[in-house]
């Protein structure tokens, strides 16, 4: 699994590091970037995929 940030399209809202704080976390603007591009332990996945429907701009992907 590979995760990734939109930096064009992410605000700042800070979902994903407040969800996912092992695998998001905050430039000094404070927009999300990726602690862990990629993973295949369960819980990893599972938590960068509630990020991502939780994302208001819509800005992460998970890709298999």
């Amino acid at each position: 699994m590979r995760v990734s940030i939109d930096g064009d399209r992410c605000q700042g809202h800070g979902r994903c590091f407040n969800l996912a704080p092992d695998v998001f976390g905050f430039d000094d603007l404070g927009n999300g970037v990726v602690l862990v591009e990629s993973a295949e332990d369960e819980r990893t996945i599972r938590l960068a995929r509630l990020a991502q429907v939780n994302c208001p701009e819509h800005a992460i992907s998970v890709d298999d």
